[in-house]
């Protein structure tokens, strides 16, 4: 990966650079809780390609603004508008290449979710490699009681991630769950006060960034291109991501450095 100079004006989202490592994508649209709108699924994008295209950039975070919601859901104006099949077709193909681009970025994402994550802002969430909750954080697939089902991967990656029987539950019932029950059923991977999320986010972020970075993009590779093959195949993608990390110049600083008690320098080579 390349260093990019270059910055993007934004409009509903922001993105703060909180280390030399670490960056920061804030939902900044306060007045409707979030919600994801075109303007800002194409701005996350962006953002997203801008720190995916830095090589200094090696953990991101992204949030909500305030503390009420991390994304309350699609924008319900611009679903309504929605005038046929293809449209909408159209509408839920925008939504999931922003988290299938979310998941194959090898800059690790961690979700850290405030207040409502609903609807699209609930299936945004799971695109996340870790998701850190709020005490506040409530979780949910209301899409039904709109006439519709989740359009922006939450039938497939709630299923993956909770199991068919729990998919089922939050998605046809369009019920909320609060941030221990998501936690219990795996949705989120860890739980914190609401006044404690960012900190916790940033330093679980600086412990990411720390690592090699080529050891850390194989890993996010190797864990989700592996989960939904048999285990033989999976093994060997692992095998296969191992023999290639024995190669860069990081894996012999990191073992040299172990061997000679000293932190190392990693280059990402």
């Amino acid at each position: 990966m390349t260093t990019t100079a270059s910055a993007v004006a934004f409009e509903t989202i922001t993105l703060e650079r909180n280390s030399e490592h670490v960056a920061t994508l804030t939902l900044n649209r306060p007045k409707v809780l979030n919600a994801l709108n075109a303007q800002l699924l194409g701005e996350l994008r962006a953002g997203l390609e801008q720190l995916e295209n830095d090589s200094r950039v090696r953990a991101i975070i992204i949030t909500g603004t305030g503390d009420r919601a991390f994304a309350a859901g699609a924008d319900i104006a611009e679903l309504n508008a929605i005038p046929d099949a293809l449209g909408g077709a159209r509408k839920a193909r925008s939504g999931q290449g922003l988290t299938l681009y979310v998941e194959r970025m090898r800059t690790p994402v961690i979700m850290a979710v405030n207040g409502f994550a609903l609807g699209g802002g609930c299936e945004l969430a799971m695109a996340g490699d870790i998701r850190i909750a709020s005490d506040n954080a409530k979780f949910g697939q209301p899409e039904v009681n709109l006439g519709l089902m989740p359009g922006f991967g939450g039938s497939q990656r709630s299923t993956r991630l909770v199991g068919r029987g729990m998919a089922m539950f939050l998605c046809l019932s369009g019920d909320t769950i609060d941030a221990q029950m998501a936690l219990q059923i795996g949705l989120v991977d860890r739980v914190v006060p609401q006044a404690e999320l960012l900190d916790a986010a940033q330093k679980l972020a600086q412990t990411i960034a720390s690592k090699a970075p080529l050891a850390v993009a194989a890993t996010k590779r190797a864990i989700n291109n592996g989960a939904h093959l048999a285990i033989a195949d999976a093994l060997e993608l692992e095998a296969l991501e191992f023999g290639a990390l024995v190669t860069t110049d990081d894996f012999r600083e990191g073992t040299s450095a172990f061997l000679e008690k000293r932190k190392p320098n990693w280059t990402g080579k």
